[in-house]
């Protein structure tokens, strides 16, 4: 039994007449003959009852009508579903990042695609760079947002492209003897108490902080640690220390905090968007359209390593990790 035998039953029942049913269809009445005995074969039962009066269901055929209705609606349903999701307007996509990256670009680029594709689930996970990467490698993630390049098992396998640059700021209470002060420098950081980001979240950022104030720093090894920007920029708030972190934070002000230039100028490992080379996903594809509008610069970067795209492919492409 075919979808087109439900049809050829539902119109006859509709016209009650081969030969009428039969033009509705664009069809031949003796081919439609032939397909309701084959059907009423094997179904087993009669469903049409042929009269002078017309072509009427029985009992057995009213039956199966009201059932195949409802097939051909789902059958209906379920090609629309199909297709939408082909394009990505229906799905799941998850996503891991660290709290700076909601800063910038993630404000924008969320609420986009919340606007383009309201009917993606979007699962989004806090976590720290080297739980992000884990987790995209075990496929436990669609794309990740974290600090610096992934690294470690699995991560040959990821297209990774920048997304922001950063370099390091101080963050001190207003009461702090820093505060006014345009920048700091290392010789100053070397003398206070430090808030910074754990090394085993971050550990890109860690090794360029020891590069700054020195391997065995006492003051690196004495800091106090904090998981993320908004715990860094609320500790010294109330006067902990001096909280170090990305640039990334002045876009975040805090009444009772100032904010200081490190010098010399230390570059922050860029932040950077992964995903899997070989996930093509609709979703996936449909929110990286959404970073190509928003970041043209990253939007290059990403048509340079996988070919540039529509918004309506589906994106069967091969890709070659970066």
């Amino acid at each position: 039994m075919e979808a087109r035998h439900l049809r050829y039953a539902l119109t006859l029942a509709e016209h009650a007449h081969f030969g009428r049913a039969a033009g509705a269809l664009g069809i031949a009445q003796p081919p439609l003959s032939k397909q309701i005995a084959d059907l009423e074969r094997e179904v087993g039962a009669r469903l049409f009852d042929r009269t002078r009066q017309g072509v009427f269901p029985t009992a057995a055929g009213a039956a199966f009508l009201a059932r195949a209705r409802r097939a051909l609606d789902e059958i209906t349903a379920a090609s629309v579903d199909a297709a939408r999701a082909a394009r990505g307007e229906t799905g799941r996509l998850r996503l891991g990042f660290i709290a700076s990256a909601l800063l910038e670009p993630l404000p924008d680029v969320l609420g986009r695609f919340g606007r383009e594709r309201p009917e993606v689930r979007l699962e989004l996970h806090e976590m720290a760079t080297n739980r992000s990467t884990a987790a995209l490698v075990a496929g436990e993630l669609d794309v990740a947002i974290g600090l610096g390049r992934p690294r470690g098992v699995g991560a040959e396998q990821l297209v990774s492209v920048p997304i922001g640059h950063d370099h390091l700021v101080a963050v001190v209470s207003s009461t702090h003897p820093y505060a006014g002060q345009s920048s700091v420098d290392v010789d100053q950081l070397r003398r206070q108490a430090l808030i910074v980001a754990p090394g085993e979240d971050e550990p890109a950022v860690i090794t360029g902080l020891r590069t700054l104030l020195g391997k065995d720093s006492p003051a690196l090894s004495g800091a106090t640690v904090a998981r993320d920007i908004h715990t860094i920029i609320g500790l010294a708030a109330c006067g902990v220390g001096v909280g170090l972190g990305p640039s990334r934070m002045l876009t975040a002000p805090r009444r009772g905090t100032w904010f200081c230039e490190v010098t010399p100028r230390t570059p922050l490992p860029d932040l950077v968007l992964s995903f899997q080379a070989r996930d093509r996903s609709p979703a996936l594809n449909a929110f990286l359209d959404v970073i190509r509008t928003n970041c043209p610069d990253v939007g290059a970067a990403l048509d340079h390593r996988l070919g540039p795209r529509g918004p309506q492919e589906e994106g069967h492409r091969d890709s070659t990790p970066t």
